[in-house]
């Protein structure tokens, strides 16, 4: 249940750590599991919650939220929840305007064209008041459930939201906004030092809200390469790792480990493991011991099970992930897919990676 009848310090105590021993890489009786987007639209009860409300009306309700947050978990046993929000809420504190379409996906009402329109952007952010709610949800979501498992809070990374911030929605090239690189390199930098800046409190903010691990999402990462990555997205990828820490210290928050998704980055995979993360997620297009040879030994790896492999029967389901935790290893290593789950999957095959993951882990390090 999730009533608002909480004071937001004296958090229950976690009852399964095994999510955040991995990430710090302690030993773990089993490979602990989640799955990005596990509150969506792939469960019944989601849809059902989600009816009647906008998408961003839903994103500024804690007690929606909360629901959402707790529904996957109330079905599998997952070793973490993540808080249900989206990265946009970010550009949205900068005071653009973003509308859910339906069948089209998020739709900014008005993109950045010019280098001009930066001026339109709120300069300084109060992060609190302008996201304030999604900070309520973490605290009621984190009394709600009852030291279960730990609750993971995350934000966009600056130039996946500068895409979505020039492209004004999603896009198969980037176009838009990889001209910027090129054509404005000085506006680039000073849209992503914004943003940078901006999710640097959102972070911190979510901490002491109650997040007990934090995921940056570089979702675009892809769509550049290792010159463009190297400029515009590894140093912003490695600031907010390295303000995060140092204004946690100052406001005696605790260091919870941080996470790092670029997807489609395995081209920067070895800056990455040096990025300042305890954590390193993977899409499904890199072997695993690939991944391992590149991060080394003293980063945690999440993923990389192909989304779509979901699909297959549970017998294959199993199989494939038995294969790749004898690829990875069950330590240092917290499972996951490559990428959220699809709409139109089966909850029951999502159980069934669940359990396998939990299985087979207990299995290999028994023997």
């Amino acid at each position: 249940t999730c009533s608002l009848l909480h004071s937001p310090k004296g958090f229950p105590k976690l009852k399964n750590d095994t999510f955040l021993r991995a990430a710090r890489g302690e030993e773990t009786e089993h490979t602990p599991v989640w799955c990005m987007r596990q509150a969506g639209r792939y469960l019944p009860e989601f849809r059902e919650t989600r009816a009647s409300q906008d998408f961003f009306a839903t994103c500024r309700s804690p007690k929606l939220c909360c629901e959402l947050t707790l529904q996957p978990l109330r079905r599998f046993p997952l070793d973490a929840a993540i808080i249900f929000s989206d990265i946009l809420v970010v550009p949205q504190a900068l005071g653009m305007e973003v509308v859910m379409v339906p069948g089209k996906g998020p739709t900014f009402t008005e993109p950045l064209k010019e280098v001009e329109d930066l001026l339109k952007l709120r300069q300084k952010v109060d992060v609190t008041a302008e996201l304030g709610y999604v900070f309520q949800a973490i605290t009621l979501t984190r009394h709600s459930l009852e030291g279960k498992v730990p609750l993971i809070g995350f934000s966009g990374a600056p130039w996946t939201l500068m895409t979505y911030m020039i492209e004004g929605g999603g896009s198969t090239t980037m176009a838009k906004a990889k001209s910027w690189l090129y054509r404005h390199p000085e506006a680039s930098h000073r849209l992503l030092r914004l943003l940078a800046d901006v999710v640097i409190d959102y972070l911190v903010g979510q901490v002491a809200a109650g997040a007990q691990a934090l995921q940056l999402f570089e979702s675009h990462a892809g769509h550049l390469g290792p010159e463009l990555f190297q400029d515009f997205a590894l140093p912003y990828i490695r600031d907010i790792a390295q303000a995060v820490k140092s204004k946690l210290k100052e406001e005696a928050l605790p260091l919870v480990p941080m996470i790092v998704f670029a997807k489609d980055a395995h081209y920067a995979l070895r800056d990455l493991a040096h990025a300042g993360y305890e954590v390193v997620g993977l899409d499904w297009t890199i072997q695993p011991q690939e991944a391992r040879a590149q991060i080394g030994k003293d980063v945690t790896l999440q993923g990389n099970l192909d989304p779509c492999a979901l699909y297959a029967p549970k017998e294959k389901i199993g199989e494939l992930v038995k294969k790749m935790l004898e690829g990875f290893g069950t330590q240092r290593y917290i499972a996951n897919l490559g990428h959220g789950l699809y709409p139109d999957m089966n909850p029951e095959h999502v159980g069934a990676f669940v359990e396998a993951v939990h299985a087979h882990s207990r299995h290999i390090n028994k023997h």
